[in-house]
């Protein structure tokens, strides 16, 4: 096999893992704006130049954050998905994220209610959870 195509297999193989990594097959689809409340994604979600962003305020109007392949992005962090495990409607993440000022390691634990509203839960404090609905104009 000559160099070229060992390349190419290695780089098409590297590409799969990525993407397995990302998101396994059968896995809840996460990509996309999620805001805690479906009528206010206008007013935390703004789009300039093709690019998702969030609005001046979105804050005020329960926040929300943007998930883009293995990135996970609120108003103040960026966070990078460093291991994904998907259990059925549930999905345990744990991220790389960096403020302003501090990087940190955080773990999300998700469950699926339907295609467009998942629940962010805490594990340890069983009663605390935030819904979030996808944001389709967005």
């Amino acid at each position: 096999m000559s160099k070229f195509r060992k390349s190419v297999v290695a780089i098409a193989l590297t590409i799969s893992a990525i993407f397995a990594l990302a998101e396994p097959a059968g896995a809840v689809d996460l990509n996309g704006a999620w805001a805690t409340s479906a009528d206010q994604c206008e007013k935390v979600f703004t789009r300039e130049g093709g690019k998702l962003g969030f609005t001046e305020m979105s804050e005020v109007y329960g926040g929300g954050f943007i998930v883009d392949g293995d990135q996970l992005i609120g108003k103040f962090a960026r966070c990078k998905v460093k291991a994904r495990k998907d259990n059925g409607s549930s999905v345990n993440l744990i991220a790389a994220c960096a403020t302003d000022i501090m990087l940190s390691s955080i773990q999300f634990s998700v469950k699926a209610l339907d295609a467009d509203s998942i629940v962010r839960l805490f594990p340890g404090m069983e009663d605390m959870e935030i819904r979030y609905h996808r944001c389709s104009s967005q």
